[in-house]
C-alpha cells in the first residue's frame, strides 16, 4: 500500500522483473586499483528503480539519472528495478543474505540490525560530508541514527514519517470544534470525539484499528505517546503490561463503551478505516502525513477535508510517536569513488529541495499530492528545511497550513519493536477485545499478551 507506516505490515505482491540487470549480477566489480569503471567512468547500481507499470515515475527518475550524469561526466548509474515494493522482505533477506544486493540498496529503517548481521555493508563514515551531501547538517539528527551504530554510518535516510492525529475539518467545523486548534491530549480527544460523534449519521467521533497487526501497530504508536516502549532496551522482554499500557487501552474503552464516541463497527483493518475517512463518518484517527493521499486517491474522498496534529499525549505533549521510513546502504567491497559516486547521486535525487523528490515543480502538474509535510528529512528551521518548504508553499496542490499543527510541533519519533508484526498480531487481541467487549478486562489482556510476546522474543 502506498502508506509508509503500514508497508512492513503488509504483503504486496511485487513484480520481480528487472530493467536490464540480473539480480544475480547486481553489483559491479572493483577493477585492480580499487574502482569500478565503465567507459572510463565510475559505475554504480542502485536499485529501486521505478517498474514500467509506473511509467510517470520512471520517466521522472530516468530523467534524474540524465540530469545527474550530465551533471556528474566521470559517474555511471546503472539503475534495477526490484519491484512495486522497493524492500518486499523475504525478497530483500534473499539478496543480502546471497550477497547480490545492488552497490547502493533500498532497506528500511528497521532493517539496520539485519543489515549488519550480514556482513554485506560498508561503513562510509570517512565518506559522508557537505562535500559529498551539501544538506547533510541539515537532516533530522533521528534519521541519521536510524543508518547508524556504535558512531559508524552505514546508510543514509532519504524519506522518513512520524504519526500524529489526523482529523476531519469538516467535521470540527459542525461539531463546533476549531480546526486549527486540534486536541493535544488524549483527553482533548476523548471530549473533541464525544461532539463529533453527537452529529449522529453513523459518524465515529474516534476511529481505531484492532485487527490484521493494525491494531497492534496503533498501540504500541499510543503506548510510546505515554512514554513507554513495547520492549525492553536489550530487546528481550516485553515492557506495555504497566500503567502506560493500561492507560493506552482504558482511553480506547472509555470513548467505545463510557462515551459510545467510535461507532459499532470494530475490527477495522487498514482499508476499513480511511474507507469509512473518506465517507465523512470519522472525525479522528491516529496516522501519518499520507494517510490522506491513501484516502483520496484510493477511497476517493477530499483532501480539503482534512488536516493534522501531532500525537496526542496524556497530560501534556506526547512523549514519543511512531516512526519511520527508508535510505540505502552501501555494499561491501566498494571502492571510495563508489561510494562518494554514491553518495552524490543520492544527494540530488532524494536529498536536495528543487530536485528529484522534491521537484514540486515538476510534480504538481502530474496530480503529485504537493504540500504533506512527509517526507520530514530536515531540522524543522534549519536552512534546507526553510528552502524545501518555500518551494512546496509554492508549488502546494494542498493547503500546507492544514498540517501546520503537526509540522509545527515535532514530537520525538521512536521506531518499531523487534519483530513487529509477530508483537502486533498479539497486541490485536487486546485493542479488538476492549472495543468489542464492555466487560474486558484489561490487566488479563495485558498480561496474557506479555507472556505471548515474551515467547516470541525468546525464541528470537
Amino acid at each position: 500500500m502506498s502508506a509508509p507506516q503500514f508497508r512492513t505490515a503488509v504483503a504486496i505482491a511485487a513484480a520481480t522483473g528487472l530493467a536490464g540487470l540480473s539480480l544475480a549480477a547486481c553489483s559491479t566489480k572493483n577493477d585492480d586499483d580499487g574502482s569500478s569503471r565503465s567507459g572510463g567512468k565510475v559505475a554504480i547500481t542502485v536499485d529501486c528503480q521505478p517498474v514500467a507499470a509506473q511509467a510517470e515515475l520512471l520517466k521522472n527518475w530516468n530523467e534524474d539519472v540524465a540530469a545527474f550524469e550530465k551533471a556528474n561526466p566521470t559517474i555511471d548509474v546503472k539503475s534495477v528495478s526490484v519491484g512495486t515494493q522497493c524492500n518486499n522482505p523475504p525478497d530483500f533477506t534473499a539478496r543480502l543474505q546471497g550477497g547480490t544486493t545492488t552497490d547502493v540498496f533500498y532497506a528500511y529503517m528497521t532493517d539496520l540490525q539485519q543489515v549488519l548481521d550480514s556482513g554485506q555493508v560498508m561503513d562510509i563514515s570517512q565518506y559522508v560530508s557537505t562535500e559529498t551531501i551539501p544538506t547533510w547538517n541539515d537532516i533530522d539528527p533521528a534519521a541519521k541514527a536510524a543508518f547508524s551504530s556504535d558512531g559508524k554510518i552505514y546508510g543514509i535516510p532519504t524519506k522518513n514519517y512520524s504519526m500524529g492525529l489526523v482529523y476531519n475539518k469538516t467535521l470540527f467545523q459542525r461539531a463546533g470544534l476549531d480546526p486549527k486548534n486540534p486536541p493535544k491530549t488524549w483527553p482533548e480527544v476523548r471530549a473533541a470525539a464525544k461532539k463529533i460523534a453527537a452529529l449522529g449519521d453513523g459518524i465515529a467521533g474516534y476511529a481505531e484499528y484492532s485487527a490484521g497487526n493494525t491494531g497492534g501497530w496503533h498501540f504500541t504508536a499510543e503506548l510510546y505517546s505515554m512514554g513507554g516502549q513495547v520492549v525492553t532496551a536489550d530487546g528481550k522482554k516485553a515492557d506495555f503490561n504497566n500503567a502506560m499500557g493500561k492507560q493506552v487501552l482504558q482511553n480506547l474503552k472509555d470513548m467505545r463503551y463510557g462515551d459510545n464516541s467510535m461507532g459499532d463497527k470494530q475490527l477495522l483493518q487498514w482499508a476499513d478505516l480511511l474507507t469509512n475517512a473518506a465517507a465523512g463518518k470519522v472525525g479522528m484517527f491516529i496516522g501519518a502525513p499520507d494517510a490522506t493521499t491513501a484516502i483520496v486517491t484510493q477511497f476517493q474522498g477530499r483532501y480539503q477535508d482534512w488536516a493534522m496534529g501531532p500525537m496526542p499525549g496524556q497530560d501534556g505533549p506526547a512523549k514519543g510517536t511512531l516512526g519511520g521510513g527508508e535510505g540505502y546502504f552501501f555494499a561491501k567491497g566498494l571502492s571510495a569513488e563508489q561510494v562518494k559516486a554514491g553518495l552524490r547521486w543520492l544527494a540530488y535525487e532524494k536529498l536536495t529541495p528543487g530536485k528529484g523528490q522534491f521537484d514540486y515543480v515538476r510534480a504538481k502538474p502530474q496530480n503529485q499530492p504537493v504540500g504533506l509535510p512527509q517526507p520530514q528529512l530536515f531540522t524543522v528551521g534549519s536552512p534546507t528545511y526553510q528552502q524545501e518548504l518555500q518551494l512546496r508553499k509554492a508549488n502546494a496542490n494542498i493547503d500546507v497550513e492544514d498540517f501546520a499543527p503537526f509540522e509545527n510541533n515535532p514530537v520525538p519519533v521512536k521506531v518499531e519493536p523487534p519483530n513487529a508484526q509477530a508483537i502486533y498480531a498479539v497486541l490485536d487481541s487486546a485493542m479488538s477485545a476492549v472495543l468489542t467487549d464492555p466487560d474486558a478486562d484489561i490487566d488479563e489482556l495485558l498480561a496474557t499478551a506479555e507472556g505471548k510476546v515474551n515467547q516470541i522474543l525468546a525464541n528470537g
